[in-house]
Parts: C-alpha cells; structure tokens; sequence
C-alpha cells in the first residue's frame, strides 16, 4: 500500500486504514477534515479494518474509536458465484422454453394474450428472476409468526406441493425458535410488563382507531403528548409524528425539495428515501457509500458549476444520509458530515430509523453515539417500529420546519393518525429508555444491547466467518455469497430451531449475499451463545468460514466496561 496525500500524517491526527480489494474508496475520508496513516498489510486478503480518532476540521473529535470492517470477497468464492447465476439462468431458459411450449406448467403472473401490445404491467428480467431464482427458495421468506417476536418466537410450519408456488399450513407450531431476525433491539416487542399494560389501558379509554386524520378530528392530547417527548428525547425544538415510517421518509422528502434543489444520496439509502427523493422531482446524484471524499467532490462541483445549463446556483441542497444503514451494518460518519454541510451550506437529513434506541450511551442514536449537538443536524426523521417496539415514524428538528411540515407534508395531512394503543407504546417506552418511569430498565436494556452487538459480532469474526459493518452496529451481516447457500443456511438454522433473515441480489450486490443478524437487548449470554454454537455448527456443513484475517483486540468503550470479559482474545 503507497501514501497519498490525503493519507499522509498531519497535525499528530493518525488512524489506521487498509482498503477494501473490491471497493477501494467504500468508506473514504474528506481530505480537508481528515488525515492518516496508511500502514502496509502484512498478510494479503486482510479484511479492511478502519479505526478513526482524530480530530475533525470544527475541532470535535470522534468520543470513541470508530472501527469498521469489510474483508475482501475471496476470489474462489466470488467465481462460483458467477458460476452459480450463470447456471441458474441457463436453466431458467430452460424451463421458459419448456412452458412456452405448454410442456411445463408456469405459475406465475404473465401478460394476457389480447394485452400484448399494451405497455407492459410486468418486466421481463424481474418475471424471470422471480420464477427461475426466488421461487425456489422462497420458503425462507414470510415464515408466519403465532406470536411475540421476542428473544425467542413461534412458527407456523408450511409444506409446498409444488415446489414453492404454493404453501399449505401443516397445522404444527415451531415453538421457541430463538429469534436472530426482528428489529426488536430493545425489547420492548411484548405482550407483558408496563408497555403493554398502558398501551391495553388506553387501549379501553380511546379504542384502537381514530378513523380521521390530525387536521380534521384525528388529533389526540396523546399525540401532541408524544411529540413533546420525542422533542425532548432528542434535544431539538419541535417534532411530529406519522404513522407509517415508510411514508415519513417518502412523503416527507417531496415536501422539503422541488425542482432547483439538488438532493446528494448515499448509494446504500433505503428505498424509502429512494423513493422520497424521487417523487420530489429535484435533481439527485448518489455519492459513495460513507465516503466524505465522494461527497464532497459532489458538493463542489454543485458549488462551481450550479444547476446543469443555466449555471444557476442551486435553490437547496440536501444531504441524505442513514444513521445505521440495515443491509451494511455501518454508521454514518456524522462528525465528517456535519463539518461539510458546514463548510459548503448545505442541509442535513439523517434518517435514524436503525439507529435511534439502538446507539449512544442514552439510546438516543447516531448524535448521542459521536456526542453531537442535535441542532447541528437540520432534518432528524426516525421510526418507531424498531427499537420501540410499535409504528410509524417522526421528524424532528426547528419549530419552523415542524410548522411548514404540518401544512405541506402529504403524510401529515392526508394520512389517518396513529393508533392511541399504538401512541401509548411509543410513549411508555420512551419515557423508560429516558428513566422518567423511576426505573433503570431502560438504561440498562441499552447498555445491554451494545455488549451483545460487540460479543455477537466479535465471537462471529473468531469463528471465521466474514462480518460487514461496524463493531457497535447491532445489525451484523454475515456473507453468504453464493445463491444456494442463502436457502441450504436458513433451512439448516431452522432445523435447529434458529430464525434467521437472508438477503440476495436484488437487494445486495450479486456476490454479496449475507445472513443478516438483528441483536437485541433482551438476547441472554446463553441465547447468545447457542446462536453462536448453531451457526458455526452450519457455517462448518455449508462451508461459509471465508474469513482469513487475524482478530485484533478492540478498545473497550467507557460506557460497557465489561464488554469484552467473556472473550477471550
């Protein structure tokens, strides 16, 4: 590895960085906020292990070492990958000639006859995709639950006659499978304890719906409550809620900019914010996933050049950006963000869905984890679905935005209000992750989360498997890469009563399909570690241990002291 000047020592600020072979820029640094020291790999294939503390160009430094790690895809791997879509698309045309000719039986959704010089309701690619690739392993996917999804949940077990077209309920219930795939970081997904308790209550007081929206006679005095609270959960001004968390991001976005504006997207955004960005009709252009040279490169060009032809300066431009992205497992760099919609006067829209509950010392998310002002982030969006254990979502921010939201957002103003039972489960578990219930549990329940992230993912990574994202990430992506080996790992995983989620292309990369592993807080030490048992039992009859690098011990936060006590490094 060389020295460039963008890595070059400087000021006494020093990190390690060691690139990633198949993405070289995946996770730059902004020359102008950020030097270090590229230290040369003494073994080839060493995954890309990035620890940054240093000070940042406003003078903030990052409050804890910030460490993410992507190994490169082995090469032996990466070809049978290749091989194994090639094959399967061979196949696939295959049996697509077989059912044109009416000699095999095609189940799946198709063009009428006298409909075929019609615009086109299904794409060709996606219809073959579907029916050659996912239908086959379908089975892993939209497994009905009869229960809590707790720590530990139960399954209706189906059986399929006809190789995943159809399923049947075989009437038997899968019980206690311990539970590695719903975002119920904290906990509070139950049907017993205080949330529940309040939620049944006010559940008898105001019923289940309010059959209106919040400008005509939707708006409850538990609404405006829980927007009070959410306020000053995250330290800001004002906030609202909505009940669909999809729709504060796609409905939202559209309200905050139009044409002129130009929106600057991390390429791994959700397609909520995908979707956002598009309906708001304003120029978009992606920048690296978590690299502040890409984007500031955009920011630049958008800067000198302005809008394409008549060179006018841009009317808004706005940064949008995740705070854990749930496919990666990362964290945004928020210190480095910040320092350049600073710099270059542009806007800063942080969608927490992942991260609000599930990071910092008080489980505030991605600010409260780099120790950030609020104020510094000007749009703060974030779901109730996940660490909260209910639905929807809010915005929050300056009492100014709030107010142009409530009259101009869609969602706000043609969407019926959230559910009071629904509204009381936010309120209930906020006000305890706050302390206000004269508990610690809240605080506990965070603290807990962040020691099963680190001991989940670092015991993983000593097994040998390949782990994306960031050690403090709850959400840990496990690669799988090749198709077969998402259905055989999720099928073998459920034989030993473990559920789990795989992702596949289209969602990820075509040679990076992974296991997708969502920790909680209510995972025990010993749930843990028969997870831990199962998987490295399967990982050895899939063949999935790719890993060649070394484990290197981490620094032990100042907040979960005991972190590491049960690994031994």
């Amino acid at each position: 590895m060389t020295e460039s000047p963008s890595t070059k020592p400087a000021n006494g600020d020093v990190c390690q960085r060691v690139k990633n072979g198949l993405k070289p820029e995946r996770n730059g640094l902004a020359k102008s906020l950020y030097r270090c020291h590229e230290k040369k790999s003494k073994h080839h294939g060493q995954p890309e292990e990035e620890e940054v503390n240093a000070t940042s160009h406003h003078g903030v430094p990052y409050s804890r070492p910030f460490v993410e790690s992507y190994e490169q895809t082995p090469m032996l791997p990466a070809v049978f990958t290749y091989m194994s879509y090639g094959i399967l698309t061979i196949f696939g045309y295959l049996r697509d000639f077989l059912r044109y000719w009416k000699i095999e039986r095609c189940n799946i959704a198709g063009e009428k006859e006298e409909q075929r010089d019609f615009v086109p309701l299904y794409q060709d690619f996606e219809n073959f995709y579907t029916r050659n690739i996912y239908i086959r392993i379908r089975d892993n996917w939209n497994r009905p639950l009869c229960g809590v999804p707790g720590p530990t949940m139960d399954l209706l077990e189906r059986t399929s006659p006809d190789y995943n077209w159809t399923f049947a309920q075989s009437g038997r219930v899968l019980q206690d499978v311990i539970n590695l795939g719903s975002y119920n970081y904290l906990g509070f997904a139950e049907n017993k304890g205080a949330c529940a308790d309040a939620a049944a209550e006010i559940t008898m007081k105001y019923g289940v719906g309010v059959a209106s929206t919040r400008q005509e006679l939707g708006n409850l005095d538990r609404h405006e409550e829980l927007e009070k609270l959410v306020a000053r959960f995250l330290g800001v001004e004002s906030a609202m809620s909505f009940g669909m968390g999809f729709a504060t991001n796609s409905m939202n976005i559209p309200a905050l900019s139009g044409k002129g504006c130009l929106l600057l997207s991390d390429e791994l955004n959700h397609a909520s914010l995908v979707l956002g960005a598009r309906l708001s009709g304003s120029t978009i252009r992606v920048f690296k996933h978590n690299n502040m040279q890409s984007l500031e490169k955009l920011l630049r060009e958008a800067i000198v050049h302005g809008q394409p032809r008549t060179r006018r300066p841009w009317k808004k431009i706005l940064i949008v950006v995740e705070g854990i992205y749930s496919m990666e497992g990362s964290i945004v760099r928020l210190p480095e963000m910040i320092a350049l919609k600073k710099r270059y006067k542009a806007y800063l829209y942080l969608d927490e869905a992942h991260s609000i509950g599930a990071l910092g010392p008080r489980g505030r998310g991605v600010v409260d984890y780099f120790g950030l002002d609020p104020c510094d982030v000007d749009v703060m969006m974030g779901t109730f679905t996940k660490s909260f254990g209910a639905a929807g979502g809010y915005i929050a921010g300056k009492r100014e935005l709030i107010e142009y939201l409530r009259s101009h957002s869609h969602s706000a103003v043609y969407a019926s209000s959230m559910s009071p039972p629904v509204v009381e489960q936010v309120i209930t578990s906020m006000k305890c992750i706050m302390g206000e219930d004269g508990t610690t549990i809240g605080c506990d329940r965070v603290h807990q989360l962040a020691k099963n992230a680190v001991y989940f993912r670092r015991n993983l990574q000593k097994m040998g498997f390949i782990i994306y994202g960031n050690e403090d990430s709850p959400v840990v992506p496990m690669m799988l890469y090749m198709p077969a080996k998402i259905a055989a790992f999720s099928r073998e995983m459920l034989k030993r009563n473990i559920g789990v989620v795989g992702v596949g292309f289209p969602a990820t990369p075509i040679i990076e399909s992974r296991a997708r592993f969502c920790i909680s807080a209510s995972h025990t030490k010993d749930v843990l570690d028969r997870a831990l048992s199962v998987i490295s039992e399967v990982g050895d009859l899939v063949n999935l241990k790719y890993s060649r690098q070394k484990i290197q011990p981490s620094v032990a936060r100042s907040f979960d002291d005991n972190v590491f006590e049960d690994i031994d490094d």
